[in-house]
């Protein structure tokens, strides 16, 4: 038998024809159903059913205008219930309206069906199916943070429903389907993407919500330490998000293994094109591993003094004194040379440096140095304050006073300078006198000879 080889023009145009023919065949089904439904709607009963819905939305309105502040009032005053308890109340006073709808049709169905035919009921639970349906879906959707991802979900939601309840969900998946393009043996249409963005949606938003509770769970576990706290969480983070979206792909229909050769591909591409990114987020897992700062502890390098207020997966944030929030990369935390003034302790010893005459005794003068440095409130007690001589200078005795705080995120410069005002009431209370140099110029008489010459 010879073989005869189909051109491929061919071959497009009969897919676009069988495209064609599913678009027309839907149409047609979706054309017979709505006669049908026209032809019920025209019904006496049909109409009644819709007037009676529509007189039962306006009752909800009202009981809702009559309701709505009372339930606020109500709400107001539970101010010991916890903050989720307080949220889902917030979310059922903002859709008051369609569960008023929701319950007063129902009640009105089941008082129909014990009063009359069915039949007479069905437009009635219709609507209210699908007004449960959509309600349903707003509550469902609640739990995703992002306002676009929920939208999208609402929306798709809420159209899966309808076509549902419907009966109008299979032509709209054929027509859905027929609508994309074939690679390999993944078939990509517009079904594919609806399926998609709400199944990973729905994944990802429970994956937040899980990842949020539980991170909020180990902040609070004072057993755990700062950096393990934050390890931990980013490693469940990635592995809970990871699994969303590896379980997201499987429930679509997509294959990984077909996927597994071009990402290792880009991932050497990506390896060298960003070796200081990947440096950064090894030097932040060894950051938290070997516990060498945490959040809260501060630290220098080079001119940056601060406390850290986070760990990132790629910098450090530092915020000083004066506001200003540094992000240091993890990297230079690890190669450079960091001072951590709280790594071990709280403890931090501080030095200042000052004079007094010859005049003064200077056993009087640490005396006098070092109750004056205790007086400052933030200066420890319980650890000694020391002052020594350190030289004998030009114009004065050198001392230097060593003293001990515990909060060295109130501040270094501060304390510094409240023990330096206390020396100074000290010294002016005591008549001890700190020196300065002076200078006496002397002013030459003019030469004579070289006036003559003038």
């Amino acid at each position: 038998m010879a073989e005869h080889n189909i051109p491929p023009e061919t071959t497009n145009s009969v897919s676009v024809d069988a495209q064609l023919d599913q678009v027309l065949s839907f149409g047609n089904e979706l054309f017979d159903y709505a006669s049908k439904f026209a032809d019920t709607f025209v019904r006496t009963w049909n109409i009644y059913q819709v007037g009676i819905a529509i007189g039962l939305f306006v009752l909800a309105h009202i009981l809702r205008v009559i309701l709505g502040p009372r339930i606020r009032e109500w709400m107001a005053a539970r101010q010991n219930w916890p903050k989720w308890r307080m949220r889902v109340l917030v979310v059922i006073h903002q859709r008051l309206r369609p569960i008023f709808f929701v319950i007063l049709i129902w009640l009105t169905i089941f008082v129909m069906r014990e009063v009359t035919w069915n039949s007479r009921s069905y437009l009635l639970s219709l609507i209210g199916t699908l007004a449960f349906a959509w309600l349903a879906v707003v509550f469902a959707t609640r739990l995703i943070k992002s306002p676009f991802l929920r939208k999208t979900v609402r929306y798709g939601a809420w159209t899966y429903v309808s076509l549902r309840i419907l009966g109008l969900l299979d032509p709209v998946e054929q027509l859905l389907h027929s609508a994309g393009f074939t690679v390999g043996e993944i078939r990509f249409s517009l079904l594919l993407l609806v399926q998609s963005l709400v199944i990973l949606g729905v994944l990802i938003s429970l994956a937040r919500f899980f990842t949020t509770t539980t991170a909020n769970k180990i902040r609070t576990n004072q057993d755990i330490s700062p950096s393990m706290q934050v390890l931990i969480i980013k490693g469940l983070q990635i592995a809970v998000y990871g699994a969303a979206f590896f379980f997201g792909v499987k429930a679509i229909g997509i294959d990984l293994t077909g996927l597994a050769v071009l990402s290792g591909a880009i991932g050497v591409g990506l390896g060298f094109g960003l070796q200081k990114v990947v440096s950064n987020l090894v030097s932040g897992v060894i950051i938290l591993l070997d516990k060498s700062i945490k959040p809260g502890d501060v630290i220098s390098l080079g001119d940056t003094f601060g406390w850290i207020n986070s760990l990132g997966a790629r910098y450090v944030s530092v915020v000083t004194r004066d506001g200003k929030e540094y992000l240091i990369p993890n990297e230079d935390l690890i190669t450079g040379q960091v001072v951590n003034w709280s790594h071990s302790n709280d403890f931090v010893r501080l030095d200042i440096h000052f004079g007094t005459s010859y005049s003064d005794n200077p056993h009087d003068v640490r005396r006098i140095a070092i109750e004056a440095a205790q007086s400052v409130d933030r200066v420890l007690t319980s650890r000694p304050t020391v002052c020594h001589i350190v030289g004998f200078g030009d114009s004065s005795v050198d001392y230097i006073l060593r003293f001990w705080i515990t909060d060295p995120t109130g501040g270094l410069t501060n304390i510094r300078g409240n023990v330096f005002l206390a020396l100074w009431d000290a010294f002016q209370q005591n008549g001890i006198s700190i020196p300065f140099p002076q200078r006496e110029v002397k002013m030459l008489a003019s030469d004579p000879v070289n006036t003559k010459l003038d």
